[in-house]
């Protein structure tokens, strides 16, 4: 199928591994240019090799930390012209309830939610002018189903979801659509280095503690498996596009059937 990507300017933040490189990847291979963001140099350096190795794409890397108000600013001077937006920028750390300090619940929300705000802040006046353009912000099964075990992160996965929809009514009309994706458990780097840890020091394998956790912590999943980030960046790379014009203000899960909901 033909995306309708080629030449559109798309900006991935923290896009040098896991779920953000995947959406960088297809959307390069679908012939978009792609913006690609981590905080280190050499992080975005080697990613931005990699993808254009694997795509002959346009490939632009951007290095910076963009919960920072000053490095969107930046970032936003000097690539003003970003068709397609996607915020992925997103830290997660397990901390039970009463250990989670104010400071980390501002942290949290400044990298989840107010990084993704801010650029669409910033974007919105090109989009607005060219009557086209692509909001995305990458949640989480968590915004949902609020895991015990991160209340801070769920909450800011929740509040993409808000603002995903409450801006996708203010542009009503509009050639600019905002959807959030709602991934379930991924094998992402940064998953898999955590279930890596987690599997030896039970010394379990990784299949092992795979099977475990889908049938003790994850029960309500479909799939019995940890998505792949190619899957969830497929749907990502559909709703950037034109094909995708009817599609605004949804919560779009690629759950694996985790969330346990008609609708």
């Amino acid at each position: 199928m033909d995306l309708k990507l080629i030449g559109k300017l798309s900006l991935v933040s923290g896009s040098t591994a896991g779920i953000g490189f995947a959406i960088a990847q297809k959307l390069a291979e679908e012939g978009a240019r792609v913006i690609v963001n981590g905080r280190s140099q050499a992080a975005v350096d080697d990613a931005a090799g990699k993808l254009k190795s694997a795509t002959g794409g346009t490939v632009i890397g951007f290095a910076g930390d963009l919960s920072k108000a000053s490095v969107a600013e930046a970032l936003a001077q000097k690539h003003p012209n970003v068709e397609i937006l996607v915020n992925n920028l997103g830290i997660f750390e397990p901390k039970s309830f009463e250990d989670i300090p104010d400071e980390d619940w501002i942290r949290f929300f400044e990298a989840n939610v107010l990084s993704g705000v801010r650029l669409a802040r910033l974007y919105l006046p090109a989009m607005r002018q060219a009557d086209w353009g692509r909001i995305i912000f990458i949640s989480s099964e968590s915004a949902v189903q609020i895991p015990q075990e991160m209340i801070h992160y769920g909450m800011t996965k929740t509040a993409q979801v808000a603002v995903a929809r409450g801006l996708a009514e203010a542009l009503a009309g509009t050639g600019i659509t905002v959807n959030s994706v709602l991934p379930g458990p991924t094998r992402s780097r940064g998953v898999e280095d955590f279930v890596d840890a987690l599997a030896q020091k039970e010394g379990k394998s990784f299949s092992a503690f795979e099977k475990e956790f889908f049938e003790k912590v994850r029960p309500t999943s479909l799939i019995k498996r940890f998505a792949t980030p190619d899957e969830v960046a497929a749907m990502v790379a559909y709703v950037a596009s034109p094909l995708a014009s009817a599609t605004t203000g949804a919560a779009l899960r690629v759950d694996g059937g985790v969330i346990k909901a008609a609708l």
